[in-house]
């Protein structure tokens, strides 16, 4: 864990560096907020981010939802996970999931990819298997518009949660 102080001060390189998982396979957005220190709080520092996400072209922002990982891998699937993606799925007990409950899921996840060409994102803290489940089922009625927003506000969530962990207010 680094201080914001700390990170206020590193090079804009070490920066980008340091924040670069906060975003799934996006350290551009680390990057482009550097500039900005110094940040007064976490809190500022994640709006900068999640600002950065929202100027960011919709290509980029496409291809920012499809660096995530499907929910619910199994097996060699698996090897492509970030220790961050792999930390949170097993949090919402994908891991002890029952063999249905992963069926089910890897069924919504390829008829989402098939409806929205692009991975179902939910920032499954406090989540279950059942609730992803539900949550899936819920955003397949959506429309592509509704879904890329939706997808983008839970990438904003889970990008909280992970500088939560890097970065310390003190």
């Amino acid at each position: 864990m680094i201080t914001l102080a700390e990170l206020n001060r590193l090079p804009p390189g070490e920066f980008t560096l340091t924040l670069a998982g906060i975003f799934e396979h996006s350290p551009w957005v680390a990057e482009r907020v550097a500039a900005a220190r110094p940040f007064e709080s976490r809190s500022q520092l994640l709006e900068a981010m999640r600002a950065a996400v929202d100027e960011a072209t919709s290509e980029e922002q496409l291809t920012l939802i499809r660096a995530h990982p499907k929910l619910g891998l199994r097996g060699r699937e698996r090897a492509g996970l970030t220790q961050a993606s792999t930390q949170e799925q097993r949090g919402a007990g994908l891991d002890a999931a029952e063999p249905d409950e992963l069926a089910r899921l890897e069924a919504l996840n390829a008829g989402y990819v098939e409806k929205f060409a692009m991975p179902f994102i939910l920032a499954v803290r406090g989540h279950t298997p059942k609730s992803i489940i539900e949550t899936c089922e819920r955003r397949l009625g959506n429309d592509l518009q509704l879904e890329r927003r939706t997808a983008l506000r839970e990438i904003g969530l889970i990008a909280g949660y992970r500088l939560a962990g890097v970065v310390s207010e003190g």
